[in-house]
């Protein structure tokens, strides 16, 4: 790594852990405040305690072998007490510090919960781009691991890293003092190069487990977008193809997870190498003192219980450090999400949108997804208060992205929409979206029950509202002939309906949702024509009293409409009622034409 990328890599992760501290020590919050408060007090208890054990262990062996020098004011009491008090101040360390994790895991599960909801939140504010760009496994990745590594960051950074760094510099005054500076000197110089081996080669691990994590989430992905696509996968008997496309994902992190095993284990030994020097030299000082007469053999013993102390929590050092670069890696992540902006927002001046007849109208409207390519043209379409407006053409003309700029999941680019008389753009999103319900070609429902997937309309309908919106759309008693009638699974994405049934169960939640406004966006164009007839019933009741603008590719279905508008390349071309189109004989006409009469060799056919 270069000395930018350091630098750079530092600033960061000060950066991410700024974004932490908050949820440590949040201003509206005291009771955290306390809890954070008492757990430093245990911590320092604890090692209080841990640090005044090996006295007590000296002046026992001490006592014991009669090498005493008499100058110890412990050695007034006798071994069994001095091992009793030995002990009592080993069971004291441990009693606070799991007194200090009992108080702080509180404070810690609130802030992981928080940051988990917050990206939650978050990334359902982002634009619909954002969504299409970003692949669904993919980014469940980064908010597990981004939660994981606060998880991991609160706990081993208040509770390892911090104590094991008081607990060094507290050992090295205490061998200046009662020993001399030679054996502060050869533990700091042993604790340095042991630090400074194990950052350097973690660092080096570091960039491995990146490629790992990398490889895992492709890996992760494909597997997740091969399981959603399972039906797909067996009509062109793929799982093969899908498998081996798998394996090499697989592969990828087979060999990075190969280089993180090796190199695991020349960091580990590196590391006890390093500190054995270290502990060897200083017993080989102790041992020295001890033959000369300037030191005891309790002397000889506690200086050996320190090294312990202080080698045996190194040891998880490498990992702990990893752990911790690693987290910031993760945070970081989703910390970029939560840095996402939001494409739509609402104006700082935004007011509820008021629905008082349901005018929608498309003055001169632009827009492309990308600038480069343009979609719509100026496009001016009126939908009168109550109207039904159809608005076809062939693919790519620019139909289901008037439907996106609607529900404002875009910003138009040049013109304006409005409805009532009200820019969407000069309205609360949250508003506009309450007074728009959409059908759309494909209703993808949650892997719940019925019950919910209705009442996911208006979420405080009672059962009997929730009964009657299946009833008018036909699908009451499809779901009563069902052994666990409203209680039945739908399966993830509804995959135990046919494409009839989720289509009703859709339109009884658009119902339920009782919106003045309706957008029917390609609604019955993947059922059968049967199907469709059925269900067209449903839609045409449920439009009765609303402003509807249907998307439509199957032209007999909005022969009744009053309106038609026929879209080409981004342009209205022609408009006006389904007879009066028909006698211009132009674009609509050809296009009815050449429906009628693939329908007419589909019946003869059958």
């Amino acid at each position: 790594m270069s000395h930018a990328d350091a630098a750079g890599a530092r600033s960061s992760a000060l950066s991410t852990i700024r974004r932490v501290l908050p949820y440590l020590w949040p201003k509206d919050l005291p009771w955290v405040k306390r809890r954070v408060v008492a757990s430093v007090v245990a911590l320092f208890l604890a090692q209080l305690f841990s640090l005044t054990t090996p006295f007590f262990f000296k002046a026992a062996v001490d006592k014991l072998t009669g090498t005493s020098h008499g100058q110890d004011f412990l050695l007034v009491y006798g071994a069994v007490a001095l091992t009793l008090a030995y002990g009592l101040s080993r069971v004291l360390n441990s009693g606070m510090g799991e007194l200090r994790d009992a108080i702080f895991v509180r404070v810690g599960q609130r802030a992981i919960r928080s940051l988990a909801l917050e990206t939650f939140t978050h990334i359902h504010r982002l634009s619909m781009r954002y969504h299409i760009t970003r692949k669904t496994g993919g980014l469940s990745r980064v908010i597990e691991r981004g939660i994981k590594g606060v998880d991991f960051l609160l706990r081993f950074t208040l509770f390892s890293v911090g104590p094991l760094t008081l607990q060094l510099l507290i050992v090295l005054v205490i061998f200046a003092t009662i020993f001399n500076v030679w054996y502060a000197a050869v533990v700091l110089v042993s604790i340095s190069a042991y630090v400074a081996f194990t950052f350097k080669v973690t660092e080096w691990r570091v960039q491995i487990r990146r490629e790992m994590n990398a490889q895992d989430t492709d890996a992760n992905q494909k597997a997740i977008d091969s399981l959603l696509n399972f039906e797909t996968v067996k009509y062109f008997g793929a799982e093969a193809r899908e498998a081996q496309r798998y394996d090499a994902a697989m592969a990828g992190y087979e060999s990075a997870a190969v280089k993180t095993g090796q190199s695991l284990a020349f960091l580990n030994f590196g590391q006890v190498l390093i500190i054995t020097l270290g502990l060897v030299t200083v017993m080989a000082m102790a041992a020295i003192g001890v033959e000369r007469g300037t030191l005891t053999v309790g002397d000889f013993v506690m200086v050996n219980a320190y090294m312990m102390q202080i080698t045996q929590p190194l040891g998880f050092l490498g990992t702990v450090y990893r752990e911790i670069r690693q987290s910031l890696i993760d945070m970081g992540d989703m910390f970029d999400l939560l840095g996402q902006p939001a494409e739509i927002n609402d104006a700082p001046d935004a007011k509820d949108l008021v629905v008082t007849g349901g005018e929608v109208l498309l003055d001169n409207v632009s827009f492309g997804y990308e600038a480069a390519r343009p979609i719509l043209k100026g496009v001016s379409i009126r939908v009168g208060a109550g109207q039904t407006v159809a608005i076809v053409g062939p693919s790519g003309s620019g139909k289901s992205t008037i439907g996106r700029l609607l529900f404002r999941f875009y910003e138009v680019t040049g013109g304006a929409l409005t409805i009532d008389g009200q820019d969407v753009r000069s309205v609360t999103q949250d508003s506009l979206h309450a007074q728009i319900g959409v059908v759309p070609q494909d209703t993808v429902l949650f892997n719940d029950t019925l019950l919910y997937n209705i009442a996911y309309g208006r979420p405080n309908a009672t059962p009997s509202e929730v009964e009657a919106a299946a009833k008018a759309t036909k699908i009451h008693d499809f779901i009563m002939s069902l052994p666990e009638g409203y209680q039945t699974k739908v399966g993830e994405r509804g995959l135990k309906l046919s494409g009839g049934e989720k289509q009703r169960v859709g339109i009884a939640r658009t119902l339920l949702k009782n919106p003045p406004i309706l957008l029917l966006d390609e609604a019955t164009s993947a059922l059968d024509t049967q199907t469709e007839r059925d269900i067209q019933e449903s839609l045409k009741a449920m439009g009765e009293g609303r402003t509807v603008i249907t998307i439509a590719h199957r032209l007999s279905t909005i022969a009744d409409a009053d309106r038609i508008v026929v879209l080409e390349k981004g342009v209205v071309i022609e408009e006006g009622r389904h007879e009066d189109l028909l006698a211009r004989g132009g674009r609509y006409a050809a296009m009815w034409n050449r429906q009628s009469a693939e329908a007419a060799e589909e019946e003869a056919a059958a």
